[in-house]
């Protein structure tokens, strides 16, 4: 429990009056209110919930349950300015941004209205945080609540990589360690696990609702020429109902089919992190607005967008990860309506991503951190490192996390960074690129995670609700693959529900006898990888973490033949609120 916090226990019935005299909201969800209740009686807590499920409901409410202001570290400006137009709509508190698009002027009054506590809620990215400046202001506001939202960030690696995520840990303890509250739409076991770690919560209550989106119709389209896979995007997207989002591996590919589709005489526009903030703003707003039928885009576009009537998701590209294939499919349906999800996939494509996955500090970058580091006997502060290197925030940020997650370095609470006593410069090297070589394995098992779903034959749904942790029999009889497979007994009835009549797993997959003594949930040691945990199961196959190279599907007869496997007992439990 925080300090600021009252000692009196926050109930359940005063955040249900708050949430309906304030917002308007007369019915809660379960998951809201159980993380609502954790947060305003001062305990950390990681909210787990589909896209559309009302996350941010989570802080709106608790917030004003506890004293002093509310910080929201929110990635991008777009998704800022929704979260504060959001605000505008309810008889709510306001809230202010500080981000790098303002000018002095306005700064200043945002940072005023915090002091005098005129607003509630200030926004600010994960680079804003990254300035002392930045940090020793909300210190002295005294924030009684610190949210992290798309809190995955936190876990990502590759070319997207935000290495401020890492270091919000030491600014919570800047800023006076109030309550934490990271929240995230897609987040499997093992990146839960990495968000609270990283982000240094406490015993935190952990609040993972459902993954199952039903009513999105899952398919994978597979091809082996690109021009016929681009020809089907297109195509794709001009039958379906609108409106709908194609997701793009680059810029230009997003441009090439927003003209594409602009030809065909449909409402489409291009966005990326290339494009003008002007023009990046003008495309999100006329999207909301109703005004486009399609956006190309990067995985930027979406993220927290609040629009419900989204009709497909087409992604005309391999994600880097399941993680990011399921929040950007769960941007489809957000009013229940049947929504549509397709994955246009060649198995080249999963080059670019196993590319990206290989991306991190450069070894020169953590070369020349590292010999600063040395040079100094006292702990250095990011921005010293910075002018001492001449290099980039983002590479001298990445570089000391690297260092840290190695061991070779620490932060001190004030974010400064010294290497470990006794640990050499060329020592600290070798132990950061071993940390960089297990980070590349992960990301690579993430990107074959996504390629056996592509070319898998069982349930599609089974197959990605299993990636999270979550129990699914099926079939859903709502994917691709499920609908191959049509029993006479539920040819015969056209009235049949999803699923209904047909064979568990969508198609022939009968589950062998071994899967018995390996649950999703256990540990087990394999004979080569040693210590991992299981996922999931899909008949004759099961899906295992291994803590030393990442994800790796394997087959139950091998093990069962040859011994592969050794079960160690259950995971110990997470503390679910």
């Amino acid at each position: 429990m925080s300090e600021a916090e009252s000692t009196t226990r926050v109930s359940a019935d005063r955040l249900r009056r708050t949430a309906a005299d304030v917002f308007g909201w007369e019915a809660l969800r379960s998951g809201q209110l159980k993380a609502m209740e954790a947060v305003a009686n001062g305990r950390d807590t990681l909210v787990v919930m589909p896209t559309g499920a009302g996350k941010s409901a989570v802080y709106q409410v608790a917030a004003l349950c506890l004293p002093g202001p509310t910080a929201v570290v929110s990635p991008l400006l777009a998704l800022q300015r929704d979260q504060i137009a959001g605000l505008l709509r309810h008889d709510a508190p306001e809230g202010v941004a500080v981000n790098s698009d303002q000018g002095r002027r306005e700064t200043a009054a945002a940072w005023e209205a915090v002091g005098n506590g005129d607003v509630e809620y200030l926004f600010l990215s994960p680079e804003q945080l990254e300035k002392d400046d930045v940090v020793e202001r909300l210190a002295q506001a005294a924030p009684s609540l610190f949210v992290v939202d798309e809190a995955q960030c936190v876990s990502t690696w590759g070319h997207d990589f935000r290495p401020a995520y890492r270091r919000l840990a030491q600014v919570v303890e800047r800023v006076g360690r109030p309550t934490v509250l990271a929240l995230t739409a897609t987040a499997a076991p093992p990146v839960r696990d990495e968000i609270v770690e990283r982000l240094g919560m406490r015993d935190p209550a952990v609040v993972a609702a459902g993954f199952d989106r039903p009513n999105i119709r899952l398919e994978v389209r597979r091809f082996q020429e690109e021009g016929d896979k681009r020809r089907a995007v297109v195509e794709r997207a001009a039958a379906e109902p609108k409106p709908g989002i194609v997701y793009a591996g680059t810029r230009k590919d997003t441009e090439s089919h927003a003209a594409e589709l602009a030809e065909l005489g449909l409402g489409a526009a291009a966005y990326h992190a290339g494009l003008p903030a002007a023009e990046r703003a003008r495309v999100h707003d006329a999207f909301l607005a109703g005004d486009l039928d399609v956006v190309a885009a990067t995985s930027a576009f979406g993220m927290g967008i609040d629009k419900e009537d989204v009709r497909f998701v087409l992604h005309a590209a391999v994600p880097g990860s399941l993680d990011a294939y399921y929040q950007e499919v769960g941007r489809a349906g957000r009013d229940g309506e049947p929504a549509l999800a397709v994955l246009h996939y060649r198995p080249q494509d999963t080059g670019l991503q196993n590319f990206f996955a290989a991306q991190g500090p450069a070894e020169d970058t953590v070369a020349e951190v590292t010999a600063r580091l040395h040079e100094h006997e006292e702990p250095v502060a990011l921005e010293d490192l910075r002018e001492e290197t001449g290099l980039s925030r983002n590479r001298v940020t990445a570089a000391a996390n690297l260092l840290e997650e190695s061991g070779a370095a620490t932060t001190d609470q004030e974010g400064a960074v010294a290497v470990v006593e006794g640990v050499s410069a060329e020592d600290a090297l070798e132990r950061a690129a071993e940390a960089a070589r297990a980070r590349r394995l992960l990301e690579r098992s993430r990107v074959e995670m996504i390629q056996a779903y592509a070319e898998g034959t069982g349930c599609r749904r089974r197959f990605l609700l299993g990636y999270f942790g979550e129990t699914y029999e099926g079939p859903c009889g709502n994917c691709d693959t499920c609908e191959q497979v049509l029993p006479e007994s539920r040819a015969a009835d056209p009235d049949a529900g999803p699923g209904d009549g047909l064979p568990r797993g969508g198609g022939t997959t009968v589950v062998h006898p071994a899967a018995a003594a390996f649950p999703a949930g256990s540990r087990v040691r394999h004979s080569t990888w040693g210590d991992g945990l299981v996922l999931s199961e899909d008949g004759d196959r099961i899906t295992v973490l291994f803590d030393t190279v990442g994800y790796r599907t394997l087959s139950l007869p091998a093990i069962a033949d040859q011994d592969l496997l050794t079960a160690l007992g259950a995971e110990s439990a997470v503390d679910t609120a």
